[in-house]
């Protein structure tokens, strides 16, 4: 005996189905935004934690960002 009595899984199921989807496309989203998060360029990483440990000064570090940003 099937356990929907032959009706197939109703509105129930479409809402699972529905839930499941948006649950996927929200998570593959995450996914991705969180990778592209990571893709820093390795310059400006460096110089900010050079001035985070004190190395330069926010002059410094103001000159240096500008002339990378314009490369």
């Amino acid at each position: 005996m099937h356990w929907y009595c032959g009706y197939g899984p109703g509105a129930g199921g479409l809402v699972f189905v529905v839930a499941s989807l948006v649950l996927l496309i929200v998570g593959a989203v995450a996914v991705v935004a969180l990778a592209l998060r990571g893709r820093r360029d390795p310059a400006k990483r460096i110089l900010e934690e050079r001035l985070a440990r004190g190395e330069i000064d926010a002059e410094e570090y103001e000159r240096v960002r500008k002339t990378l940003s314009a490369s």
